[in-house]
């Protein structure tokens, strides 16, 4: 009995692992088994920073507002400011707020002299 070569299923579905790990390097892009293993692994490695990353952006906009609002008064802290923040319910996010704290520090100081009276 002849051999039978094998079918285009299996070839389909290893040509589409292939396309995610063509720009990886080495055998990490050749090797079936390794590919299959690097996916996993940086699928992981995505997921995993996705939310890292959030994390990171927010320590980043909390770290900007503080500096900000510490050059403008030295018993003001950060968490002072947006726990009046929230008791004037002004509904501004950490992000806008560093930007504003970047951008445009003297509007950041209208915001905190307003939220103390």
């Amino acid at each position: 009995m002849t051999r039978i070569r094998q079918g285009y299923i299996a070839r389909r579905r290893r040509a589409k692992i292939r396309l995610f790990a063509s720009s990886f390097r080495g055998a990490h892009s050749r090797l079936t088994r390794t590919i299959i293993q690097q996916r996993i692994r940086a699928l992981v490695s995505s997921h995993r920073d996705r939310d890292r990353q959030k994390r990171d952006f927010r320590r980043l906009w909390i770290t900007r507002i503080n500096a900000v609002i510490r050059e403008s008064g030295v018993s003001y802290s950060y968490s002072r400011f947006i726990h009046n923040l929230y008791k004037r319910q002004l509904l501004l996010n950490r992000k806008i707020l560093a930007q504003i704290a970047i951008f445009n520090r003297n509007c950041l100081y209208m915001i905190s002299n307003e939220i103390i009276k």
